[in-house]
């Protein structure tokens, strides 16, 4: 990914836009969906973002699905998309689909950005662990930080963390992961692996409203990105056409081992 961490030749700001694909409780583990849980973080230089992601993402929407300067935005949700539902019904249209699904492939291919996902397989986890078993998100979460901060710290870069809001609640518990990280690093990092690289103490929680290209991207991600670790580690047989897709353009953007390319472990994290 040489090309990629050109744009960090010197000090640059970063942040890491993350989204989950599954059920995070110990509840249910019946299916693929259930049974294995995910995050999936794109990491983006904020200089290139501002400059190039952004506008050229918005331009995008405004393509494929026109607007009012004064309407309410499009928000890419990958759930709606699929259904075609809301302001996505033009995709039920076989030639604006293929031509939808073309221009978002195209922008993933452009965009410069990192990819780090996690995924867990919650039912050997608590099986193994039993009332000791981690919450599987701040398991998660831990586990990509330690790959984002590794990234930072490599590259002489500094960021932060924005994540989708979701209930009061469980926005708490995850800063209290966060502000755990913080205080007592993990069992591979201390706490100053992740304190000299990250620029906030607080996640920054947004609504799906507020519009932000970055965790919309995050979220057409999340899902193809499990599922294609769950497929290299057999644990499903198949995924979608268009997952396919996704697949084959995306593999140069997840995060490396610099000198071997390996993305096991870096760029590809797979819990049991």
């Amino acid at each position: 990914m040489t090309k990629k961490y050109t744009l960090l030749s010197h000090k640059k700001r970063c942040r890491i836009y993350i989204d989950e694909s599954g059920d995070h409780t110990y509840r249910s583990f019946e299916s693929p969906g259930k049974r294995y849980f995910g995050v999936t973080g794109c990491i983006i230089d904020l200089g290139y973002y501002e400059a190039s992601f952004l506008p050229k993402f918005q331009a995008l929407k405004q393509e494929h699905f026109p607007r009012d300067p004064d309407d309410p935005p499009v928000i890419l949700h990958r759930e709606e998309i699929l259904r075609s539902k809301g302001c996505f019904w033009r995709l039920r249209d076989s030639v604006k689909r293929a031509a939808f699904d073309q221009a978002i492939l195209q922008f993933f291919a452009e965009q410069e950005f990192v990819l780090v996902t996690v995924v867990i397989d919650k039912k050997i986890h608590i099986e193994r662990y039993g009332q000791a078993a981690f919450h599987p998100y701040h398991f998660c979460l831990a586990a990509m930080l330690e790959r984002y901060c590794g990234f930072l710290n490599f590259y002489s870069a500094e960021g932060d963390v924005m994540i989708e809001t979701r209930n009061k609640r469980e926005n708490c518990e995850l800063q209290n992961a966060y502000n755990a990280l913080l205080a007592s690093g993990t069992y591979y990092h201390p706490p100053k692996f992740f304190s000299r690289v990250l620029t906030s103490k607080k996640i920054k929680f947004r609504t799906k409203n507020a519009n932000i290209p970055g965790l919309q991207i995050a979220d057409l991600l999340a899902n193809p990105c499990k599922n294609e670790i769950l497929i290299e580690h057999g644990r499903i047989n198949e995924i979608g056409q268009f997952s396919e897709q996704i697949k084959g353009i995306i593999q140069d953007k997840y995060n490396k081992q610099v000198y071997q390319g390996r993305t096991k472990g870096y760029g590809k994290v797979f819990i049991k």
